[in-house]
C-alpha cells in the first residue's frame, strides 16, 4: 500500500474513533463477546456446534449483563452453561472499577457535589448517568464505616480539653421541613492533636439532648476532662454542670462580644467595644482584671448599661488564662469548632434540604470523620507539655504552702 493511501486510512480511523463514540464502543462490546465466547468453548473444552468426546458440556443460551466501562456502557450477552458452572473472569476487573466508581459517587457527595453534578460526570465519563435517589443509596455504602466512626471507644486516651457546639440544618419530617441541632465535640488529647469525638442529632439544643450527648461520650469512655470551651447557651450549661462538674467553663468570648452589642445603641462609639476586646489579649489574669477596672471606669457613664452587664458576666470569659500562655488564642473560644461547622455548611448548603434524618447525619459525619483523619496525620495542635508543666508547678506550690 503506498504511504499517502495509508496515511489516508489511518487518518479515517483516527476520525472513527475520536468522532464516533458509539463505533468506538460498538467494537469494545464485540470484542468482550469474543473474549466470553472463546472462554465459554475453554471451559466445555469444545467450541459452539462441535462434536468431540472430550466435551465437558453443554451450552445453555445467555442472559444479559451491562458493564459500564471507560468507552461506556456495554450490554453484552454472556453465555452460560447447563449445569450452571461456567464463570467468566472478564467482569473481575470491571468489578473492582465498579467498587471504586461507587466509592468514588459516594466521595464527591461528602465532598459537596450535587447530585446534578454527579449525573453530568458519570456520563460523561462512563455513558451511563446516576439519577439523584441512586447517588443517595450508593453513599449508604459508608454507613458501616460511619457507625464504626460515631461509636469507636474514647477509653484509650484522656482530653483535658472539650470544645462544644451546635449547628443547624434542615430535614424533611412528614412533609414539613425542620431545623435539626447538629451537636459537635472537639476533643485536644494529651499528645496535643485535635480529635472530633461526637457528631449527632437533636431536635433542638436543649439541656437534655445536650446531657444524653455528653453522656454517650462518657459511656464511650471520655474522661480527663478538665476545660470545657462553649458558648452561653442555657441548657448546654447545664448538661456541662450536670455531666462535666470537674471541669472549668470557658465562655467563649467571640459570642460575649456579640451578646454585648444587644447592650450599646446602634450609634455607639467603636473605640468602646475595640477596648473591650483588646481584654483578651492581656497576658494574666491580674493585666487583663485591671484593665478591666480602666475600662468600666472610663466608660461607665456614657453606656451605663453595657457597662452593668460586663461586670457581672465577664468573668466567665476569663476561664482561660489560668492556662498557659500559648493555649489562649485556641481555648479562649469556640473558633476552631467553628471553622469546622462553617467546612460542613459550604457542602451541606449544596443539599439546601435533607430528605430525612438518616442522609443528613450521614453527610456531616461522614465530613467529620474525613476531618478527624486529617488531624490526626497533622503536625501537634498544642504543645501540652506546657499544661504538664504548669500542672507540676502549681502542685509544688501547694505543698510549700501545707
Amino acid at each position: 500500500m503506498a504511504p499517502e493511501k495509508a496515511s489516508g486510512v489511518v487518518r479515517r480511523w483516527k476520525e472513527l474513533l475520536v468522532e464516533d463514540g458509539e463505533f468506538f464502543r460498538g467494537v469494545v462490546q464485540e470484542v468482550v463477546h469474543q473474549v466470553l465466547e472463546a472462554e465459554m468453548d475453554e471451559a466445555l473444552q469444545a467450541s459452539k456446534g462441535e462434536r468431540t468426546s472430550s466435551r465437558l458440556g453443554y451450552r445453555s443460551g445467555s442472559y444479559e449483563r451491562t458493564l459500564l466501562t471507560r468507552v461506556g456502557r456495554l450490554e453484552l450477552r454472556v453465555p452460560q452453561d447447563r449445569a450452571g458452572r461456567f464463570s467468566t473472569q472478564v467482569f473481575e476487573r470491571y468489578q473492582r472499577s465498579e467498587k471504586a466508581l461507587v466509592l468514588a459517587l459516594a466521595q464527591m457527595y461528602v465532598q459537596g457535589v450535587s447530585t446534578r453534578k454527579v449525573k453530568a460526570i458519570t456520563e460523561e465519563l462512563c455513558g451511563h448517568s446516576f439519577s439523584a435517589s441512586a447517588v443517595s443509596g450508593i453513599t449508604k455504602s459508608l454507613d458501616g464505616q460511619l457507625q464504626e466512626f460515631a461509636q469507636r471507644s474514647l477509653e484509650s486516651e484522656e482530653y483535658p480539653y472539650l470544645i462544644l457546639d451546635a449547628r443547624y440544618e434542615r430535614v424533611r419530617e412528614g412533609g414539613v421541613i425542620r431545623s435539626r441541632a447538629v451537636l459537635i465535640a472537639i476533643g485536644i488529647n494529651w499528645d496535643g492533636r485535635r480529635c472530633i469525638l461526637g457528631v449527632d442529632l437533636a431536635n433542638r439544643e436543649s439541656a437534655t439532648s445536650w446531657r444524653d450527648f455528653l453522656l454517650g461520650l462518657k459511656q464511650r469512655g471520655l474522661s480527663g476532662v478538665e476545660f470545657v470551651v462553649s458558648d452561653d447557651h442555657q441548657g448546654l450549661r447545664q448538661a456541662i454542670g450536670q455531666c462535666l462538674s470537674e471541669a472549668v467553663w470557658q465562655r467563649c468570648y467571640v459570642h460575649f462580644l456579640r451578646n454585648a452589642l444587644d447592650h450599646l445603641p446602634r450609634k455607639a462609639d467603636d473605640d468602646c467595644m475595640k477596648e473591650l476586646r483588646w481584654l483578651y489579649d492581656r497576658r494574666d489574669l491580674e493585666e487583663a482584671r485591671r484593665d478591666l477596672a480602666a475600662w468600666l471606669l472610663k466608660w461607665q457613664t456614657k453606656y451605663p448599661k453595657l457597662c452593668d452587664w460586663v461586670e457581672s458576666s465577664i468573668e466567665e470569659t476569663l476561664s482561660f488564662y489560668r492556662l498557659p500562655l500559648a493555649h489562649h488564642k485556641h481555648l479562649k473560644s469556640t473558633n476552631m469548632l467553628e471553622r469546622l461547622n462553617e467546612e460542613i455548611k459550604r457542602r451541606t448548603q449544596v443539599v439546601r434540604i435533607f430528605p430525612h434524618e438518616e442522609s443528613c447525619l450521614r453527610l456531616v459525619r461522614a465530613l467529620a470523620m474525613e476531618t478527624h483523619e486529617n488531624w490526626i496525620e497533622a503536625t501537634r495542635y498544642l504543645n501540652m507539655q506546657l499544661l504538664r508543666e504548669q500542672r507540676k508547678t502549681a502542685l509544688r506550690q501547694l505543698e510549700k504552702a501545707a
